[in-house]
């Protein structure tokens, strides 16, 4: 997979505002706030700045959090993560592995078989319905 990178200006000039505050200065969205926290339409989540397939929607669970949760990516190399110590509390970040988007963070929390829970921001994904 080529890595896509490009000059906060180019992205800024690709996304609108709060999508460049949340995919690439790393800000959340409100909770219960964003387009896929409860949509049940079947398809694939693509990455909001480079397209790449993140998500498929037959791993993606209702976590009662408010954001769109899934139990794994489309494949162990769709995703990248990182620490994070922000906000006085250490936790997992989630990152496109294509272009290093900002998506969420993975908690150990989540259902069988992978009990991880992958909260990422709507704003960061695009779903492509079958």
């Amino acid at each position: 997979m080529e890595k896509i990178t490009k000059t906060p200006e180019e992205w800024r000039a690709q996304l609108s505002a709060e999508e460049f505050e949340v995919c690439r200065l790393h800000g959340t969205e409100r909770a219960f706030t964003g387009a896929y926290w409860d949509t049940k339409v079947s398809g694939t989540y693509h990455c909001k700045c480079c397209g790449a397939p993140l998500f498929e929607s037959e791993a993606k669970y209702d976590s009662g959090t408010g954001w769109p949760s899934f139990w794994k990516p489309v494949s162990k190399d769709a995703v990248a993560v990182t620490v994070d110590t922000s906000h006085g509390m250490t936790r997992t970040e989630v990152h496109c592995a294509r272009c290093d988007c900002h998506l969420g963070h993975v908690f150990p929390d989540g259902p069988a078989p992978t009990g991880e829970r992958y909260c990422i921001n709507s704003v960061s994904v695009d779903l492509k319905a079958d």
